[in-house]
């Protein structure tokens, strides 16, 4: 069970709200750190016409072994802050995967 939930993530009825960071133009897409409490994510791609966005819908349906529809940007479409929807992961897992991501 998980004690104190993180300020980057909370319920939303059967799905997850995740708020990230994103530094576009990256040598390559992975997780960072933390920046002000929220998960950091460089991304390779430009933040043109929606591949950034792209990229970091690929890189969370990848990091939680997701299908496609399982993740989606809410809002933040064209800031550096993105707040994602999550289904079908519970938030134990989410917050068990991105800390073991800034181990590796």
């Amino acid at each position: 069970m998980l004690g104190k939930v993180p300020l980057y993530i909370r319920a939303s009825g059967d799905a997850l709200i995740l708020e990230v960071v994103v530094t576009p133009r990256a040598k390559k897409t992975r997780m960072t750190g933390f920046h002000g409490g929220y998960p950091k994510i460089a991304l390779a791609a430009q933040p043109v016409e929606g591949k950034a966005n792209d990229e970091l819908l690929d890189f969370f349906r990848e990091l939680f072994k997701l299908p496609p529809r399982s993740v989606e940007i809410v809002r933040g479409d064209t800031g550096r802050r993105k707040v994602l929807l999550i289904r079908k992961i519970p938030l134990e897992k989410v917050v068990q995967v991105l800390e073991n991501a800034m181990v590796s």
